[in-house]
């Protein structure tokens, strides 16, 4: 007795299978019962596959009828199916690389935009500088009191900040605005008084009074870093102040002042503060502008972990770029005579950039911010903007006030 199965398939997707019975087929000696697996209201056209269950016939055909072959035929529909699938592959392999490309056109757009934002205003925050250094006296100060405001909110914005406020206490809200207008004040009473000591030493007493007597629970990290931000914020930048204003002495070898205008002073308005600071500041400008470039170029070791961005080749560029400015302004205003001294100078500015800017770097980390602010389009906030100032100013002016004999004239 032979037992005969068949089952047919077709290039449409699984379709439901009916099971029957068949009485026994009259070619064969003896009855058989055949299972058939049909598909239900077959279309013409379909090409149909019988299999025998002894391998001995295959059936070709919409009648059932058994050819004499022994071969197993594939249909040829199928192949559309699979291009199609092929083909759209393809399309979505096409689609996701032309998004991708999409996207970095426009990440560069993006960075383009925000160079050129970076270069106007850093062209616009120069220009503004460098007038409110030659003007001096109130002009200057007052300048530096509004950015010290600004900075030292700042600070204490990123003192109350989550990153921080996790391991720390930060001080009372009241007590980080009475710091903000005390740091302010600082530069105002250096102009007036010259000197600034003990003006920090009343108001840290003050502030650090204020915060043990609130309610609550005084903590030393409260403490900590308000006085951290009356030193960092209000104490520092006072030495500008110094620097500018109070290096009165003439610089008598430079050409600018033979032709500086009498009715903007004459020759006594530069003075040897004018100058230094005009080269302290100029020389730190080209060390941030080399390091950034050298940086871009030939950067591949890290510098330090506080500022992964930084590397050892941006930083030799940059103290190579900062002496070199250094040398070329103090041959065209005649100060300080000593080659010598100006590449000391030079270092000197240039180590006090790298560590202001590590230590604000450093603040933000643990605040957990890119930028500390968003005040200027392109460069983020005061503090992004003036970190590399902040210990320099007291560096130039004990260098110049203490070991230039007769400041370098």
């Amino acid at each position: 007795m032979a037992t005969t199965s068949y089952f047919q398939l077709h290039r449409c997707s699984p379709f439901p299978l009916s099971l029957s019975s068949r009485c026994s087929c009259p070619c064969r000696p003896s009855p058989s019962k055949t299972l058939v697996l049909t598909r239900p209201r077959p279309k013409l056209g379909h090409l149909d596959l019988l299999f025998d269950g002894n391998r001995r016939a295959l059936g070709l055909g919409r009648n059932g009828a058994l050819a004499s072959r022994r071969l197993i035929a594939v249909s040829a529909r199928a192949k559309p199916e699979r291009l199609s699938e092929d083909n759209a592959h393809q399309e979505v392999h096409k689609g996701h690389k032309l998004s991708m490309n999409e996207d970095a056109v426009s990440e560069h757009q993006q960075k383009a935009s925000q160079l050129k934002k970076r270069i106007f205003f850093g062209l616009g925050i120069g220009l503004s500088v460098g007038i409110v250094v030659l003007a001096g006296g109130w002009v200057f100060t007052a300048a530096v009191a509004a950015a010290v405001f600004v900075g030292a909110r700042e600070y204490f914005e990123l003192v109350r900040s989550h990153g921080i406020t996790a391991g720390m206490t930060p001080p009372p809200r009241f007590v980080s605005r009475v710091c903000s207008v005390i740091c302010a004040l600082m530069p105002l009473v250096t102009l007036y008084r010259g000197q600034i000591d003990v003006s920090v030493t009343s108001a840290a007493f003050f502030v650090a009074m204020a915060l043990l007597l609130q309610r609550g629970n005084p903590r030393f990290a409260q403490l900590s870093s308000t006085m951290f931000g009356l030193f960092y914020c209000g104490y520092l930048p006072c030495f500008w102040v110094k620097l500018r204003c109070g290096l009165a002495a003439p610089a008598l070898n430079t050409s600018f002042g033979s032709a500086w205008p009498i009715l903007l002073g004459g020759q006594a308005h530069w003075t040897v503060g004018l100058v230094a600071t005009l080269i302290s500041f100029s020389s730190i400008i080209a060390a941030d502008t080399y390091a950034f470039l050298g940086g871009k170029a030939f950067g591949r070791t890290p510098l330090t972990t506080v500022s992964p961005k930084k590397t050892w080749e941006g930083t030799i560029v940059g103290l190579g770029g900062c002496i070199a400015t250094s040398v070329v302004l103090s041959r065209i205003f005649c100060w300080p005579k000593s080659l010598l001294s100006v590449i000391a100078f030079g270092f000197l500015n240039f180590f006090g950039s790298v560590f202001g800017d590590l230590t604000e770097s450093m603040i933000k980390r643990d605040a957990g911010v890119k930028d500390s602010g968003s005040l200027i389009p392109g460069h983020g906030g005061i503090l992004d903007r003036v970190d590399s100032y902040i210990f320099t100013g007291a560096l130039a002016y004990s260098f110049v006030k203490t070991f230039l004999p007769l400041y370098g004239v």
